[in-house]
């Protein structure tokens, strides 16, 4: 009793029936654990409702099968993070569902069809850091009757909230920001009530829920969710700045800067900028080296964690893209995505300095 952190609820098994006569289970999305989490991510996103997973492309692909059927048609952005393209390109269709691109923001509209359903954005992307109007889109679709999804993990809660602005559905890979230490697994789903009920039974039948110990984790890292942010958003507006003046670098993408093509929307709909980035090398047969001098970065995969991490997005989250399909959309070999952490800005700027210094 009067406990500050939620118990761990272990069991798989609950009386039934109990006094809310409710069959509750792990798999239903309904156990103590995963309602509150998911109470907490209603309550950062402005939404109504959520479900947690057990990765982000669980959350995502679990939200497209639950509101896609045979013959629906939906749009998505672009440059979206490299499983989900994937997961689109390769595996949606299969199921008779027609999928389109939309290669910038006029071109949402271009790409509509009769039988068009969905839009589907990110922003900002994976790894580009394209931001896209928000309610542009939402105007775009309420009319229609189109549902809009967007994945909101770059920014996350504390510096966009996606409903708010008048889209549907957030989606998340909460192994990143909302858990922010790089020790967990998890994905999640926010909207109003009516559309987490349309998911649901989606969601319970594919199974992807997120056990009682990675919820209790989750739950830890939203704590201090704000105040890592915050730090991130500061940081990686120094270290950006910091790049566009170094000779090895040809384009920094960050839409906290003045000169970024979207940093007038970004300005407008987000609080803060974030905590990611890339930049281009002038030589991309450095790319390599560079990754490999970094002392107080960390050469990895993933983002969002309070240690700074740097990975090339050809080889790591954009690898399933073909070489054709990665250059359309403008991700070279020179390109280098950058996480950044919580550590003093300063020493973070000196560790890029001595990286890109060497040869």
């Amino acid at each position: 009793m009067g406990a500050v952190a939620t118990p761990i609820f272990t069991a798989s098994s609950y009386a039934c029936p109990n006094p809310t006569n409710e069959n509750i289970y792990q798999r239903y999305f309904n156990t103590p654990n995963q309602r509150v989490v998911a109470a907490k991510l209603a309550a950062l996103e402005q939404g109504e409702d959520a479900l947690v997973f057990g990765s982000g492309m669980a959350a995502i692909t679990t939200v497209l099968f639950a509101l896609l059927k045979p013959g629906d048609h939906a749009v998505f952005q672009e440059d979206l993070y490299g499983g989900t393209y994937h997961f689109v390109a390769a595996e949606l269709t299969r199921f008779g569902i027609e999928v389109s691109f939309a290669r910038n923001q006029a071109d949402f509209a271009a790409q509509l069809r009769p039988n068009t359903k969905l839009i589907y954005i990110e922003s900002p992307s994976n790894p580009l850091l394209r931001v896209v109007d928000l309610a542009a889109v939402a105007a775009l679709a309420k009319p229609r009757g189109l549902l809009t999804v967007i994945d909101n993990t770059f920014a996350s809660p504390i510096n966009q909230t996606p409903l708010a602005l008048g889209i549907n559905i957030v989606v998340h890979s909460a192994t990143k920001y909302l858990n922010g230490h790089s020790d967990l697994n998890a994905g999640a789903v926010i909207a109003s009530r009516e559309i987490i009920a349309r998911i649901r039974p989606c969601a319970v039948n594919h199974g992807g829920m997120l056990d009682a110990h990675a919820c209790y984790m989750l739950e830890r890292g939203l704590k201090t969710l704000a105040l890592r942010v915050e730090r991130q958003n500061e940081n990686a507006g120094k270290l950006a700045q910091w790049l566009q003046r170094h000779p090895a670098v040809t384009r920094v993408n960050y839409p906290g800067l003045s000169d970024h093509p979207d940093h007038a929307i970004a300005a407008r709909q987000m609080r803060g900028f974030g905590g990611m980035l890339s930049f281009e090398l002038r030589d991309a047969a450095q790319a390599s080296a560079v990754l490999g001098r970094f002392k107080l970065a960390t050469a990895a995969l993933s983002l969002g964690g309070v240690e700074t991490l740097v990975t090339i997005p050809a080889k790591t989250s954009h690898v399933k893209l073909a070489a054709a399909e990665r250059a359309a959309v403008g991700i070279s070999d020179a390109l280098l995505r950058v996480s950044v952490g919580i550590e003093d800005a300063d020493d973070i700027i000196a560790d890029f300095e001595q990286s890109l210094a060497a040869r």
